[in-house]
């Protein structure tokens, strides 16, 4: 390549941030079950702990996105002491994620219940998820909904869309001028013949009926098998409605396993259409990269280092394609000589450069290889180990 590779690289990963989720580092698992692990965090400050550690390593996330319920049961009277674990933690809050399907009364969903009282109860929380991002600063309120229905003609599939537009034109007119909603769609679970919000184009006029400050999130792992993402993300940027991604890998579906252990050539694919997009517009996409996985086997320390350090790898590589070629190979219809161009950039081994970036940010080489020889993982499982074997009674 004719271009400035290490150039390219460092200037990409100066570029790259990506956010932690709080529930990540804690316990989590299946319909079926939990694997309790002795050092997953147990409480707010544990995760804030973890994730500092993360970005202290590997130099790049700055925020952990908080699951109100799960991190602010009291909600906004937990916005002081988010900010205490903040500013001990070197790590900000960042998303804020409402929880519309753990409560009891959201059996029937949350947003789409035909019950008017339970529509408000779950409107009511999202505004105070827009309060509690306001007082800490945190620009993206990141719904998920699992609203839907399992059984032909048990709801007014109309209805439901009506009432998702009423709210959430509510929760985008309550957000500041900075702040943005993110619409996240999945095609099912825990329904099964229909999901509210089940697909992009969905959750794409959803947003657009909310208002301008509302984006779609992309989860990576809510799709069909075999579901072009990076044409969904494509339809997206030329729409100028991506707003964020939840990063995770999938062999069937929700699977939430770590980014790229399955199908790292994918990820690589969505990362080139939004470099390709800032290159051909000369404009920052502004799309917020945050992890959204499940590390039931994995230790999760572990899990997360390995997965900031893939997704800079293969940022890393996207950032080498050579889109002035690409574009003239494209418009020849140079088939082999265009996939090539690509494809080149894919098998590079990233991995020097990455780690000259690491050094001249006084940062490790090896984040991993550091994490063990650092003492963290011994010191929290002896710290954490009572917490959780008393939650394996009580989830016994």
């Amino acid at each position: 390549m004719a271009q400035d590779v290490e150039g390219s690289v460092w200037r990409a990963l100066d570029h790259l941030k990506i956010e932690l989720p709080s529930w990540g580092f804690a316990n989590t698992g299946t319909r079926f079950g939990k694997f309790m692990q002795p050092a997953a965090a147990t409480n707010l400050a544990e995760k804030f702990s973890d994730a500092g550690m993360v970005n202290q390593l590997t130099g790049t996330c700055p925020t952990v996105a908080l699951h109100v319920l799960w991190d602010l049961p009291n909600g906004l009277k937990d916005v002081p002491h988010v900010k205490e674990l903040s500013s001990k933690c070197g790590v900000t809050a960042g998303s804020i994620n409402p929880n519309l399907f753990q409560g009891q009364e959201y059996k029937f969903g949350a947003v789409g219940n035909p019950n008017p009282a339970i529509r408000k109860q779950a409107l009511d929380h999202m505004l105070e998820c827009v309060a509690i991002a306001d007082k800490l600063k945190s620009r993206d309120i990141a719904p998920w909904f699992p609203d839907g229905s399992s059984y032909p003609g048990t709801q007014s599939m109309r209805h439901r869309i009506g009432w998702f537009e009423e709210t959430l034109k509510k929760v985008h007119d309550a957000l500041s001028p900075t702040q943005r909603l993110l619409v996240e769609y999945k095609p099912f679970e825990p329904f099964f013949y229909h999901t509210d919000v089940a697909d992009w184009g969905m959750a794409l006029m959803l947003a657009k009926t909310a208002g301008p400050r509302a984006l779609v999130l992309v989860d990576t792992g809510h799709h069909y098998q075999a579901q072009n993402v990076e044409q969904i993300v494509a339809w997206l940027l030329h729409a100028r409605m991506l707003g964020g991604f939840h990063f995770n890998d999938r062999r069937y579906a929700d699977d939430d396993l770590t980014l790229g252990s399955i199908d790292p050539y994918q990820v690589f694919r969505i990362f080139h259409e939004i470099r390709n997009y800032e290159w051909e517009t000369g404009a920052d996409a502004d799309v917020a990269y945050m992890i959204d996985q499940s590390h039931n086997l994995k230790g999760k320390m572990e899990a997360m280092v390995q997965t900031v350090c893939t997704a800079q790898e293969i940022y890393a590589k996207a950032a080498l394609v050579d889109h002035a070629r690409l574009s003239v190979l494209q418009t020849e219809c140079k088939l082999v000589e265009a996939e090539e161009c690509f494809r080149t950039a894919f098998w590079q081994d990233v991995r020097p450069i990455v780690k000259s970036w690491r050094r001249s940010k006084g940062l490790v080489e090896d984040p991993l290889l550091a994490l063990r020889e650092s003492g963290y993982i011994e010191q929290i499982t002896r710290e954490r180990a009572a917490a959780n074997q008393g939650a394996i009674a009580s989830y016994a």
